[in-house]
């Protein structure tokens, strides 16, 4: 999952913090301690986060992501990120997943 995406509306100060889509990478989503969950209305679901987005950036950070751009769409501010790819065993090393 190198482009996560992350949004927030309205309040940047608060959370939850919508984060990827109910097809985005369960490990780092554990990492972050989101919750997947689908909106009355919507027909696809989308991980939470009940952090304010600056932890959430600040948790992906220190897994290896960058902010790419940062958008404001409506009353929605929507950040992409990147994480450069490394070898399978760099992945792995410390994982819970992986142990």
């Amino acid at each position: 999952m190198p482009h996560p995406l992350s949004s927030t509306q309205i309040h940047t100060e608060v959370g939850p913090t919508p984060l990827g889509d109910g097809h985005s990478a369960p490990e780092l989503m554990w990492y972050l301690g989101a919750s997947k969950r689908s909106v009355l209305g919507n027909h696809f679901c989308e991980y939470f986060i009940s952090d304010p987005p600056c932890m959430v950036l600040d948790k992906l950070e220190c897994k290896g992501f960058h902010v790419l751009s940062k958008r404001e769409v409506g009353w929605t501010l929507v950040w992409c990120l990147h994480k450069d790819s490394l070898s399978h065993t760099e992945e792995q090393i410390g994982h819970p997943f992986y142990a």
